[in-house]
């Protein structure tokens, strides 16, 4: 029997422990938009795997929905904020990272960066007051007894939740910046001699002076940006729990994280026992386009058809910018996909719909398409890898410059600035992958690697959250460098230690050497004048 069957057979075996009429109760923390997107296939499979499943939802929320047919339960609690706000709240940031932030320098870009990070910790954190002193809420969540809290730990307090109902935790996330909490709350070793910190946009194959711009970077992130405003939050947990802590040490205390990536696409770096990388859960097979979808493309003929998207958070575009897109998507052999919401561009080519919504996945997987113009979002990335299609990525924030240069450093794709770009830059973009037969092989490559598992990213998931559940967490594979002080991680009192040995043994030869000196030298002395 391969070894892969029988990796599926002994998960197979153990997922059973659930079965019909014991599964077990799941709460969820979730976050907005496409983390919410990807989290939802979990808890999906988990239903239907006899799991009670329930998501925390704030009265203000964007995105948390689900089909009609789902059984996923959701527990709506008052938030502080309106849905105007919040709703102002992601579209200003977002505008300001897309049109704003790029123009500036590198050190006003982050300072920008900082600001826009900060003003979501202020609402995380009021999400967070609302949960954790709803007095009635903490009641029924106590009274539910849940067996497990599955997080997206992008938003905090899904640790303070777990602390206050004795829960265990499994996180799902992509990361953090500067990779800091998977370092100092998860325990994993990224040395910066070879591992880019998330956001930094570089490879794990530096020149020199590649890495001293890592190491700044490092330094940087590891010192100077806050994701969240600690300070703030560290007051918000200790006030809570009647005793100081951090939101560091209590992000320390997940039992599994999921990472939302996988060896096809991330650099190669060390792992944990409690880390696994389960990117592209979410992708399957393609199925039947609808008829109207299926027409346009088989009238492709033999040039296909280019998929374009920049993902469920952006929608419109200034005019200007729809209009340079229009035009170079207009001077292109194949038909073309947009989904897109504006005011339809002046130069928008015949070869070119316009759709609010498409079955992206299913069309990523047709024969025909040749290419995926995106914004490098880890979804739609996956779909691409999924299917083996190259990109033509147009970065506009937050994970997805690293995901662009991540397919460009492996060949799978190209990239594009979405401020600079001109209409022959598209057009010469979208030539180079799909004229350049290099880049279909690359991005088959990744496909090859992506579906050659032994268990697929779903099914290890869903293993990981009811391997906590049946056994009450999995605090026996963190590592002991949770309980170790910053210099006992690096071995600085040790090397301490040593030093002073050998400086000791030193100054003890060097005074034996110099008593002997003397001593040699009164002798010789003495001998004279005998």
């Amino acid at each position: 029997m391969s070894v892969k069957m029988t990796a599926a057979l002994l998960l197979l075996q153990l997922s059973g422990f659930f079965g019909s009429g014991s599964g077990g109760k799941v709460l969820v923390w979730p976050m907005e938009y496409s983390h919410w997107l990807n989290l939802k296939v979990m808890l999906e499979e988990l239903v239907k795997k006899g799991h009670e499943v329930t998501v925390l939802r704030p009265s203000s929320s964007l995105s948390y929905e689900v089909d009609n047919t789902s059984t996923i339960e959701f527990e709506t609690y008052p938030s502080s904020y309106s849905m105007a706000d919040v709703e102002e709240l992601f579209m200003e940031s977002i505008r300001k990272q897309i049109y704003e932030m790029p123009k500036k320098s590198l050190w006003r870009y982050f300072l920008m960066l900082q600001e826009v990070v900060w003003k979501y910790s202020d609402y995380f954190e009021s999400l967070c007051k609302d949960a954790v002193f709803n007095k009635e809420l903490m009641t029924k969540l106590h009274n539910s007894s849940f067996d497990v809290i599955v997080a997206d730990p992008f938003i905090p307090c899904s640790d303070l939740l777990a602390e206050l109902l004795k829960t265990p935790l499994v996180y799902s996330l992509r990361f953090f910046p500067g990779s800091t909490y998977e370092k100092y709350s998860g325990g994993l070793p990224l040395p910066p001699s070879y591992v880019p910190p998330a956001m930094s946009e570089l490879s794990d194959r530096m020149t020199f002076m590649e890495r001293v711009q890592n190491v700044i970077y490092v330094l940087y992130f590891d010192f100077w940006f806050q994701t969240f405003n600690e300070k703030r939050w560290n007051q918000l947990y200790s006030e809570v729990l009647g005793k100081p802590t951090t939101l560091t040490e209590l992000m320390g205390k997940a039992d599994i994280w999921l990472i939302r990536t996988y060896w096809d696409l991330e650099f190669p770096h060390p792992l944990l026992p409690n880390f696994d990388y389960v990117g592209g859960l979410h992708c399957r097979p393609a199925k039947s386009l609808p008829k109207e979808i299926e027409d346009f493309v088989q009238s492709s003929g033999e040039h296909g058809v280019v998929v374009f998207s920049l993902g469920s958070m952006v929608g419109t575009l200034t005019e200007e910018r729809a209009n340079v897109i229009a035009a170079g998507l207009a001077q292109i052999p194949q038909k073309v996909f947009w989904r897109f919401e504006g005011k339809k561009p002046n130069t928008l080519g015949s070869n070119t719909r316009l759709y609010k919504w498409i079955p992206q996945n299913d069309l990523l997987g047709h024969p025909k398409t040749r290419a995926f113009i995106t914004h490098g979002g880890t979804n739609g990335i996956y779909e691409a890898i999924y299917h083996g299609i190259p990109v033509v990525g147009i970065p506009l924030f937050g994970d997805q410059f690293d995901n662009v240069v991540h397919m460009k450093t492996k060949g799978a794709g190209v990239r594009l600035d979405f401020l600079t770009m001109s209409s022959a830059d598209l057009v010469n973009a979208l030539k180079t992958v799909t004229d350049d037969s290099s880049y279909k092989e690359n991005a088959m490559r990744l496909s090859r690697i992506h579906h050659d598992q032994a268990v697929k990213p779903l099914d290890r998931a869903i293993f990981w959250i009811e391997y906590v559940m049946r056994n009450k967490g999995a605090k026996h594979l963190r590592v002991a460098a949770h309980d170790l002080t910053w210099f006992q991680y690096h071995s600085l009192d040790v090397l301490g230690f040593l030093l002073a040995c050998v400086l000791t043994v030193m100054l003890i030869i060097m005074k034996c050497c110099l008593f002997c000196c003397q001593k040699f030298a009164k002798s010789g002395k003495k001998k004279k004048r005998e």
